[in-house]
C-alpha cells in the first residue's frame, strides 16, 4: 500500500491485525492504514456480517464495505477451526497489535494472546461497559439524545442518521493504538485497552454538558428544533423554497445579520420592550423566536441565489442545505485535494476521500479496498513463511479462502 506521503506515512512499519465488523473498528483500521500502517483485516470465510451491507451496487457488491476498508489487506480464514484460529493467532503475534469488536472469543482474548506476544497491544471495542451488547443506535437511545432531537412540538424520539458514537469510537480506537505504541516504544510493554461504545456516548454527553447541567442545575435539555442552544442560530427558507442555516455566534455576526436584513432598529426596539441586551448571547437565545420573526421576511423576499450572494459579503456563519446529490458535484468535493479518483474493483470509478487531514501539506489519498480474501495467500507466505504446498493444504481444507 502507498499513501502518497514521503517515507510511507507516520505509521510506516507498523502492522495491525483487525478482526471486526460494521463501523467503529473498521474506521479505526482504515484511519491507521491511511496513516501508513499495514492493516490486515481477518474475516470468516464467506465474510463477516458487514461484507454485503447496504448500500450495494446493482450486482450486489457492498459500497459500504469498500468505503470503510480502503487501503487494508484482507485474509479470510475459518475462525471456528483450531487450525484457522492458530493461523490468526500467529498473525497477531507477528504484528503485535490487535484491534477488534468481536468480543467473547477466548482464542483471541488478551490473556490468550499474551502467551504468544508478551508486549501485545490489544484494543477491544465493546457495546456496554457492563459487558452487555449494544450498537450505535441502541446506545444512542439510552443516553438521551433522541429525546432532544427534532422539532420542539414532537413527542416521539428521533434517531440520528449519522452513527455518531461509532465514528467517535473509531477515532478513539485509532488514538488508543497510537498511544499504546508510544508507551511500548518507551517501556517495551504492551497494553490492554477496552473501549465500550456506551462510554464514548456517555463521555461525550458529559463533556458537552448535557449530563452535567442536570447534575448541577437540576434542569434537562429540551427540544428546540434547528435552533442552537445558548446561541442564536436558525434555519430560514428563501422565496424559492431553498433552506439556509444561519449562525450568529458573536456580537459581530449578530450585528451583520441585523444590518443585512434591515432590522437593526426593529431589533433595538424589541430589546427595549423585552428588557433584553442582544449583545449578550444568552438574551439572543432566550428571545430567538421573536428575533427569527423579524429576520424571516428578508429571506422570504429573496431567491436562494440572492440570499447566498448577500450572505457571502458578511461575517455571518451560514450554509445552504444540500442533498448528498448536490454535494457530490460541489467544488468542495470536485476541487478538494481530500478527494482523488479511485478505481475500486467491483464498485467503479469515483471520487473517494483519503485521510481528512494533511501531513506536511499532503492529504494521504484513498487506496482501493480489497475483496474478501484478496491477500490471504500473500500474507501467509510473507508473514508466516508458509510454503506453497502448506498454503495449498489450507486452501483445500477450507481453513483459508
Amino acid at each position: 500500500m502507498t499513501d502518497g506521503l514521503h517515507g510511507g506515512g507516520p505509521l510506516a512499519g507498523v502492522r495491525i491485525i483487525e478482526i471486526s465488523s460494521f463501523v467503529a473498528v473498521p474506521l479505526a483500521g482504515m484511519t491507521l492504514a491511511q496513516l501508513g500502517a499495514e492493516v490486515i483485516r481477518v474475516d470468516p470465510v464467506g465474510g463477516a456480517a458487514d461484507y454485503n451491507r447496504w448500500p450495494v451496487t446493482d450486482d450486489g457488491d457492498s459500497i459500504y464495505w469498500a468505503g470503510l476498508n480502503k487501503g487494508k489487506r484482507s485474509v479470510a480464514a475459518d475462525v471456528r477451526s483450531a487450525e484457522g484460529q492458530d493461523l490468526i493467532q500467529r498473525l497477531i503475534a507477528d504484528a503485535g497489535i490487535l484491534i477488534t469488536n468481536v468480543a467473547g472469543r477466548e482464542w483471541h482474548s488478551y490473556e490468550t494472546l499474551l502467551r504468544v506476544r508478551p508486549d501485545l497491544i490489544h484494543v477491544e471495542v465493546s457495546g456496554r461497559a457492563d459487558g452487555g451488547t449494544g450498537v450505535d443506535y441502541t446506545v444512542n437511545a439510552g443516553v438521551g439524545f433522541p429525546l432532544v432531537t427534532g422539532p420542539a412540538d414532537l413527542a416521539a424520539p428521533v434517531n440520528h442518521v449519522l452513527p455518531a458514537w461509532d465514528v467517535a469510537c473509531g477515532i478513539y480506537a485509532a488514538l488508543a493504538v497510537v498511544s499504546a505504541l508510544r508507551h511500548r516504544d518507551a517501556t517495551g510493554e504492551g497494553q490492554r485497552i477496552s473501549i465500550p461504545l456506551e462510554n464514548v456516548a456517555l463521555a461525550t454527553a458529559g463533556n458537552l454538558s448535557f449530563l452535567t447541567e442536570v447534575m448541577v442545575n437540576g434542569t434537562s435539555r429540551q427540544r428546540i428544533g434547528n435552533s442552537i442552544y445558548g446561541q442564536y442560530g436558525q434555519h430560514f427558507t428563501s422565496g424559492d423554497g431553498e433552506s439556509f442555516m444561519i449562525v450568529a455566534l458573536t456580537g459581530r455576526h449578530f450585528r451583520d445579520l441585523t444590518e443585512l436584513t434591515g432590522t437593526s432598529k426593529a431589533v433595538a426596539a424589541l430589546g427595549d420592550s423585552l428588557g433584553a441586551d442582544f449583545a449578550d448571547e444568552g438574551d439572543r437565545y432566550r428571545h430567538r423566536d421573536a428575533l427569527t420573526g423579524l429576520f424571516t421576511v428578508w429571506f422570504t423576499d429573496r431567491t436562494a441565489e440572492e440570499v447566498s450572494h448577500a450572505l457571502s459579503g458578511t461575517s455571518i456563519l451560514w450554509e445552504r442545505y444540500r442533498t448528498f446529490a448536490d454535494v457530490v458535484v460541489d467544488p468542495k468535493v470536485t476541487d478538494n485535494p481530500l478527494f482523488t479518483e479511485l478505481d475500486q474493483p467491483r464498485i467503479g470509478r469515483y471520487l473517494a476521500p483519503g485521510l481528512p487531514l494533511s501531513i506536511d501539506g499532503i492529504y494521504p489519498p484513498a487506496v482501493p479496498a480489497p475483496a474478501l480474501g484478496d491477500d490471504t495467500v500473500a500474507v501467509l507466505r510473507e508473514r508466516l513463511g508458509l510454503r506453497d504446498d502448506e498454503v495449498q493444504h489450507l486452501l483445500d481444507a477450507g481453513t483459508v479462502a
